[in-house]
């Protein structure tokens, strides 16, 4: 690292190229969108503790939601509904959902970091990293936006379908889900191409 230079500049960063991260939230769940968040960070202003979103509490991760809102050079969140996942499968609705991020910031990178194993078809030059998230800053960054923002959504989906309890697991197949889904059927968020759901609407037919 030169001289002076900032810690939260990526190792990546080779050529001064301003680089995104980009990260999702919610493959797993059976219900709800899936979402993605694309972060550039602002060399200038280095935001402290940023890691994987799933190694930080949830106070610590909202914390850093507004953070890195307020401190980011750009930022952008999107989604795909769970029609989209049923329909193009969760692998691609998470592809256009960070596809979707990227295309709505307000700065243009000339560097995309994906976490994982794909990228997006973005006009950009894009590079997945495995355990990037817990890497590269900006993926750091994207992860937590992807999760926080998730979270809040599953939080609104539950005042609209208080009975599945989605303000506690947050869509996931945990056993009081099941037990919901098996009381009060399918609702109209939840994924039916995935095979505990499927599996219902199969059995009830």
């Amino acid at each position: 690292m030169k001289p002076g230079s900032s810690p939260s500049l990526s190792l990546f960063d080779t050529r001064g190229e301003r680089i995104c991260g980009v990260d999702e939230a919610g493959r797993g769940p059976l219900a709800g969108p899936v979402f993605a968040a694309a972060v550039i960070l602002d060399p200038s202003r280095p935001i402290a503790g940023l890691r994987d979103s799933k190694k930080l509490s949830p106070a610590k991760r909202e914390q850093l939601f507004d953070v890195i809102k307020s401190d980011a050079l750009a930022w952008a969140i999107a989604e795909a509904s769970a029609e989209e996942i049923d329909t193009i499968n969760i692998l691609q609705a998470s592809l256009l959902a960070m596809k979707r991020a990227v295309e709505q910031l307000a700065v243009q990178p000339q560097q995309i970091l994906v976490d994982g194993l794909h990228c997006p078809r973005v006009a950009m030059a894009a590079r997945a990293i495995v355990k990037g998230d817990s890497k590269e800053p900006a993926i750091s960054a994207a992860s937590i936006l992807a999760k926080v923002a998730r979270d809040q959504a599953m939080h609104a989906l539950h005042l609209q379908y208080p009975r599945y309890g989605f303000d506690a697991h947050k869509g996931y197949g945990t056993a009081l889900h099941q037990a919901a889904l098996a009381a009060h059927g399918v609702s109209p968020v939840h994924r039916k191409s995935y095979a505990p759901v499927k599996k219902l609407l199969n059995k009830n037919k």
